[in-house]
């Protein structure tokens, strides 16, 4: 009997180690043998080792070439970019040099004081360049070159009439030839910024200041006009600055002289003066130029040039602009007798201005670089609001390639034939 149980016992034993169902993987190997007898066969490692998983890679961030150059400067070279400057005389004299080399201006004006013969003129432009060939960033060397009778160009160069006499026309394909002709006189030069086109609406005829110099008296007739000027320019690689925002067309005192007043609302401006500088903005103008005028009804206590209201609010804000904004000459009457000029300049960054132009005084330029200096260092201005500023400017310069190495270009002959063609045209309408 015992032996019976004990053989029953083992053979159920077999019978279970029978049964035992294979695993997975003996099953796989198995099958992968049968099935692919044409192809090496894995072991049992290799099928139970882990795969691993590729790791992505992160994203590089694209580099910001602005950032980038803005981030190498220190504080006196930023500061330096927010001036432009004037200067003496028809050469390049020590004090000229010094400033270029202590406060390090971004940018030069030339008035007709400084202008000599074709060739004489180029040569003072080609000095500046070299001079600030020490700096890091390359200049801005600037002129009001409207035409009419805003002009700089020696007698040489074929006149350009007046914008009002352009706008008689009601073209602006003319409007962007004068722009195209306007940048070829600059470019004789080597200037590489014009103070144009002019975008006031001339609606006060006892305007001492404007006058002719406003394609007219018609918010459309301005704002068509000018953006083509605008586009000329553009066109052949001179930086158009837009000006007098927020308007200076109604105006019966000259800021050159004194502080204008014109008591009109905000809905007044928008309905006038604003459109032609609100289509340039639409038109991503590059800069545009604030004037020396009191608007009491929006702020009663600073000129548009030192008013965060006007500036900050209004250009800034309600009209989305986020190019370069220059202030008109803060050695101007307007400013000076009312203003000192170190007040002046900390009002004015603070209310959103990038570029500061005083001209015909070193000691003014000096001054403002001073006053900006002691203002970070003191806190009354961040660094971080003086980055804004210069990183605009910054953009601006890459944006036209601007370099110190570019030197006048341009025919005078043809030019100056071009000229006498499209006068024709414009006498013939």
């Amino acid at each position: 009997m015992m032996c019976l149980l004990l053989g029953i016992v083992l053979l159920l034993s077999a019978c279970g180690q029978a049964q035992k169902p294979s695993s997975a993987t003996d099953s796989n190997t198995g099958s992968n043998a049968g099935s692919n007898s044409g192809q090496s066969s894995s072991s049992p490692e290799q099928n139970t080792a882990p795969l691993q998983e590729e790791v992505p890679e992160e994203p590089q961030e694209e580099v910001d070439p602005v950032q980038e150059q803005l981030s190498s400067l220190t504080l006196e070279e930023k500061i330096g970019q927010m001036i432009l400057a004037g200067v003496q005389g028809t050469t390049l004299d020590d004090q000229a040099k010094q400033m270029i080399t202590d406060q390090k201006v971004g940018g030069i004006i030339f008035y007709a004081n400084n202008v000599s013969t074709l060739e004489g003129t180029a040569k003072f432009v080609q000095s500046i360049k070299e001079a600030n060939q020490s700096n890091p960033v390359p200049i801005f060397m600037s002129v009001d070159q409207e035409g009419g009778k805003v002009s700089r160009m020696p007698e040489t160069v074929e006149s350009i009439p007046s914008s009002r006499k352009v706008g008689e026309t009601k073209d602006s394909a003319l409007a962007e030839t004068m722009g195209e002709l306007l940048a070829r006189q600059v470019q004789l030069t080597g200037f590489n910024v014009d103070f144009a086109p002019v975008l006031d609406v001339n609606s006060n005829p006892k305007n001492p200041v404007i006058g002719d110099r406003s394609f007219g008296s018609s918010a459309e007739l301005v704002s068509r006009m000018g953006i083509a000027e605008m586009k000329g320019l553009r066109n052949e690689g001179i930086i158009p600055v837009v000006k007098h925002f927020p308007g200076h067309g109604d105006t019966s005192v000259d800021s050159h002289l004194d502080l204008p007043v014109v008591n009109k609302t905000e809905k007044q401006l928008a309905e006038l003066e604003w459109i032609p500088f609100q289509a340039a903005v639409k038109e991503q103008v590059e800069a545009v130029m604030v004037a020396h005028i009191l608007f009491p009804k929006l702020d009663p206590d600073h000129p548009a040039s030192l008013s965060d209201v006007i500036i900050g609010e209004h250009l800034r804000g309600k009209f989305n602009y986020d190019g370069v904004v220059i202030t008109d000459d803060l050695s101007m009457g307007a400013i000076a007798k009312n203003y000192k000029l170190d007040q002046a300049a900390l009002a004015t960054v603070k209310a959103g201005s990038d570029i500061l132009l005083v001209a015909h005084s070193y000691e003014s330029a000096k001054t403002i670089f001073d006053t900006l200096i002691s203002a970070v260092k003191s806190g009354k201005i961040t660094e971080s609001r003086i980055d804004e500023s210069v990183y605009r400017i910054l953009a601006l310069k890459q944006q036209y390639k601007l370099s110190d190495d570019q030197k006048a270009s341009g025919d005078l002959k043809q030019l100056n034939a071009d000229i006498v063609d499209w006068r024709k045209q414009i006498d013939a309408r």
